[in-house]
């Protein structure tokens, strides 16, 4: 559910905007959104047709607060690069395979520790605030980075709509089990379906965003389509793709690349120069797209709206 002055220029106010019109902005937005991803869709090795995309969207693209003023990546590494162990282990694996994801229809669970649990569809909840493009860095743990024009909500709009309880403690985000769509669920790689978790607080925070786009367009499935989290201050596999159940609970939840090697990934991950991987330094990082290498910030640049909630914790034993 989009509202249509944020992607179409016109003078249509937020509340004259009824749902049945919403409906028929995103059904246009998808509509547009195919044509320009369907060179998406292609072997990995067709690069040529990433970068000539073109998206015939004329989406209104505002800076949130949070937004970092760098050099945002080409929409091509973007899209061609990525971790999605769904698809296999390869970077280029997901870009090639991801085609195969049918979203029609896709619908989120939201339950466990709410007063009032609800499944939504995509259009609910992109009704219930107006998305905002931030331009957030996404840091993974193998020491690359890129800077992503992502288009979502705050995460916090969805669990104020089902109220959680005072035993909410944590948010466990399951993805979707699919081997059939998702060939590299076929292998033994995690233990799937994949599952990543939050702290209460940091699933509430501002920063914390319910992602249904980047670059003014629909959220291509090689990166996480049709809804996917992203925790800014946290290594990229925290961010959770293609959720199915967002679960509330009392007991911190059991996340996969946790669960799979404890000692290299901690339940926090939050981005630390200080605290190295066993295998590598996480004190620089490689921007893709560039040659030389940069000094990693602690929370990935974003303390000024998160250190606070880790205030007395040892963040080298709580990793």
């Amino acid at each position: 559910m989009m509202r249509l002055n944020s992607i179409f220029k016109t003078d249509t106010r937020p509340s004259e905007i009824t749902p049945k019109k919403v409906l028929e902005s995103r059904r246009s937005w998808m509509k547009y959104g195919a044509l320009s991803l369907a060179g998406i869709a292609l072997p990995a090795r067709s690069e040529d047709a990433v970068k000539e995309k073109k998206s015939p969207l004329s989406f209104d693209k505002q800076k949130s607060k949070y937004s970092t003023n760098e050099e945002k990546s080409s929409y091509s590494d973007i899209t061609s690069y990525n971790n999605f162990y769904e698809f296999g282990t390869g970077k280029e694996d997901p870009a090639q395979y991801a085609h195969q994801l049918n979203t029609d229809g896709w619908t989120v669970e939201v339950v466990g520790e709410v007063l009032k649990p609800r499944i939504f569809d995509v259009d609910q909840m992109m009704s219930l605030a107006p998305l905002e493009e931030r331009i957030y860095r996404l840091r993974c743990v193998e020491a690359w980075s890129m800077v992503i024009p992502w288009l979502g909500l705050p995460l916090s709009k969805i669990l104020n709509e089902v109220q959680p309880t005072g035993n909410a403690r944590f948010v466990e985000f399951v993805s979707l089990h699919d081997p059939e769509q998702m060939p590299g669920q076929r292998r033994p790689s995690l233990d799937w379906p994949y599952t990543e978790g939050l702290r209460i607080d940091e699933a509430m925070n501002p920063l914390t965003l319910l992602t249904m786009g980047l670059y003014g367009e629909l959220l291509p499935n090689q990166n996480g389509a049709p809804v996917r989290l992203v925790v800014p201050w946290k290594y990229g596999f925290k961010s959770s793709k293609s959720i199915v159940t967002i679960r509330l609970t009392e007991h911190q939840p059991r996340t996969s690349w946790n669960h799979s090697n404890p000692s290299e990934y901690g339940f926090y991950s939050n981005v630390n120069p200080n605290v190295s991987h066993p295998r590598w330094s996480q004190r620089k990082e490689r921007r893709i797209g560039e040659f030389f290498k940069r000094d990693t910030e602690l929370f990935n640049g974003y303390s000024e709206w998160v250190s606070g909630m880790y205030g007395g914790m040892d963040l080298s034993a709580h990793f």
